[in-house]
């Protein structure tokens, strides 16, 4: 089995796309095939080598690795459509000697308005065929004047396209519904429908799992691999995956994009198990990796109806993976909030104390203004706690921390046996004293965080004077 994903380079990938890599991904790996990578970057107004580098790169990051693309060629390649050229117009020139494709010098007016007179005549939009039958001289006057033809693949009539699809089941159309279509633009670049097919013909391609937007497409590109006398992958077209609003999600939306998360904080195993759910139905409940993604992997739980992304179930995964990080993984993925030139200790010890209470980097911050900041401010009702603790209170503690420095449990003996206090009235003033909240991550550790002298600094506040009401 080879599968392939095959990414225009005109924008970030969207996470509609990387759901769709990600299932071929999986469906190569659980029948111990091979995943490649394929650009198509025939577009070539649209096409940018930047957007080219960033989803690869992003691809990557979400665990996706092929075995050959753009950047790991083998002899099927180049991996990169603006690199085949050559092999493209070898088939059209055999699509010429067999009368499979003629020049169609229509202008993009004249076909809109013949676009818009079908649609007022209740018919669907198709191709009228005015440049089916010119003759070689008129096709030669129009080159004269200047006119740059596509290339129209011509559609055999009273014909049925049948195949069977992963997804939906079998399939028919009807050739006299299709129309003939460009599969050569006019600046001689391949257009998709041919290349796309040409390609997975060429570079071995068994099964391909793509978004049902492109099923309608299927027929067309049949119809050109059998003219081609090359073999067919068996296609499954995947429910579109919609955003929050019921919109189709867009790359060129960027919230849409894989890498708006990415940058947000989210991890990788986060994303890959919330698209793994997305039109993708498993009994798989826990956090799995790629491989046990792929061993849970099955065609018949694709469904056909469209899935909605939902950054709150996203949220979900995210706190899971979050507490599956190994401590060096938590550290690397809180470095872009943490204070710089933090001693790795310190980090060490931050980063453990904060990890419970975080679902994204920018929920750290707050901690680290609280840990590694000034004093904090307090506001009317936490200084109605501190106030009536009272100056015994921490008196006591201060006395403790100055002894053992940032040991909570040190301190909190020390405040239970001056004062009698127990559970939140213990508690409660002292966290607002050293954090300036009442609520948070669990005290210990997030004191022990603290550098030298800080716990000090702050219970002396309440220690010398009476608290303000």
């Amino acid at each position: 089995m080879v599968t392939r994903f095959a990414p225009s380079p005109t924008g970030d990938l969207h996470l509609g796309n990387a759901r769709t890599a990600l299932f071929n991904l999986l469906l190569a790996r659980r029948s111990a095939g091979r995943f490649v990578v394929r650009v198509e970057d025939t577009d070539f107004e649209r096409s940018r080598e930047e957007y080219r580098e960033r989803q690869l790169e992003d691809l990557r990051w979400l665990g996706i690795e092929w075995d050959a693309g753009p950047d790991r060629e083998d002899e099927r390649g180049p991996y990169r459509q603006s690199l085949r050229a050559p092999l493209y117009d070898r088939y059209f020139e055999e699509l010429a000697r067999t009368q499979r494709v003629y020049p169609c010098f229509c202008s993009p007016l004249e076909l809109e308005v013949a676009r818009r007179a079908q649609l007022a005549q209740g018919r669907p939009p198709r191709y009228a065929g005015t440049c089916r039958e010119l003759s070689a001289d008129e096709q030669a006057r129009r080159r004269a004047a200047g006119i740059s033809p596509t290339l129209r693949f011509r559609v055999p009539a009273g014909r049925r396209v049948e195949f069977l699809d992963l997804v939906h089941g079998p399939q028919s159309f009807s050739s006299d519904d299709i129309g003939d279509f460009v599969v050569r633009r006019a600046d001689g670049s391949a257009a998709f429908f041919f290349c796309n097919a040409v390609d997975d013909a060429r570079m071995g391609v068994t099964h391909v799992l793509r978004g049902e937007d492109h099923l309608a497409n299927t027929p067309r590109q049949l119809l050109i691999l059998e003219a081609l006398a090359l073999a067919a992958p068996v296609y499954g077209h995947v429910a579109l995956l919609l955003g929050a609003d019921g919109a189709k999600l867009s790359k060129r939306l960027e919230a849409a994009s894989l890498r708006h998360y990415r940058e947000r904080g989210y991890l990788p195993s986060a994303i890959a198990n919330h698209l793994f759910r997305l039109g993708h139905s498993t009994p798989e409940h826990a956090l799995l990796d790629l491989q046990r993604m792929a061993e849970r992997f099955e065609v018949a739980h694709l469904g056909r109806a469209p899935a909605h992304f939902d950054e709150q179930q996203l949220r979900g995964w995210q706190k899971e993976a979050v507490r599956h990080l190994a401590p060096e993984e938590a550290r690397r993925w809180l470095e872009q909030v943490l204070p710089p030139r933090l001693d790795a200790h310190s980090a060490a010890a931050f980063v453990s104390a904060v990890l419970p209470n975080v679902v994204l980097p920018a929920d750290a911050r707050t901690w680290v203004d609280v840990v590694f900041g000034a004093p904090p401010a307090l506001g009317a009702r936490e200084g109605e706690l501190v106030c009536e603790a009272g100056r015994e209170y921490f008196t006591a503690a201060l006395e403790a921390a100055q002894v053992s420095g940032n040991d909570l449990q040190a301190i909190v003996t020390a405040i239970r046996t001056a004062t009698g206090r127990k559970g939140a009235a213990l508690y409660g003033p002292l966290r607002v004293a050293l954090t300036g909240l009442t609520h948070g991550p669990e005290l210990a550790p997030l004191v022990k965080a603290m550098p030298s002298g800080a716990v000090r600094a702050r219970l002396a506040r309440f220690a010398e004077e009476t608290p303000p009401p």
